[in-house]
């Protein structure tokens, strides 16, 4: 696994490092110019400046893995592929709160990749609803709409490597999304019906 930084436009890296072997990376997400970034199942976590110089880490307490992670401004919030997202504290990163992620009928699983924009956290499911992000009330959990990007594989280059959407980010007020191994970033404008 790696951290980088890459050009939006050109897809060029800007920078790289790479984790050591053992760590699986996951769900990043950057509060007060400090780089978070969650790893899969070592219940830890690791914080770098913006210069990718590692500062610090964090363990895990009552969550289970680490998936997805995104922030307020204020609080930060992580997912841990159950139904569960959690709230931490920015300085000491303990696990404060949770909502769980529900609809009028059922408990929504495998909460994955978070981004918080606009008071709302959208959030894809891995492997459940293979291509929709779901709008959740950050207060409550429940789930106030889908985003259904049904035919978004038709865009991308035929590869046997390509899985799951797995990437949701906001900048500008400009919404992007991709997976994991596509050969494509979506700018995404989204429309309701």
């Amino acid at each position: 696994s790696t951290l980088r930084k890459v050009d939006l436009n050109s897809g060029d890296i800007l920078n790289n490092i790479n984790l050591e072997y053992e760590y699986f990376g996951e769900g990043i997400t950057i509060l007060n110019d400090r780089i978070f970034l969650l790893t899969w199942k070592n219940k830890i976590g690791f914080i770098y400046d913006l210069d990718f110089n590692k500062i610090g880490s964090f363990n895990y307490d009552k969550s289970q893995e680490g998936w997805g992670l995104t922030n307020d401004g204020e609080y930060i919030y992580k997912s841990d592929g159950t139904s569960k997202i959690w709230k931490l504290d920015p300085y000491n990163l303990e696990e404060i709160d949770f909502i769980e992620v529900m609809t009028d009928k059922s408990r929504i699983k495998s909460i994955n990749e978070l981004e918080y924009i606009n008071g709302k956290i959208f959030a894809n499911t891995y492997q459940q609803n293979r291509d929709v992000i779901l709008i959740i009330n950050s207060k409550s959990g429940k789930v106030e709409s889908i985003i259904n990007f049904s035919g978004i594989r038709d865009y991308l280059e035929a590869d046997n490597n390509t899985d799951v959407m797995n990437g949701i980010a906001e900048n500008d007020g400009k919404l992007y999304v991709t997976g994991k191994n596509w050969n494509k970033l979506f700018e995404i404008k989204i429309l309701d019906e």
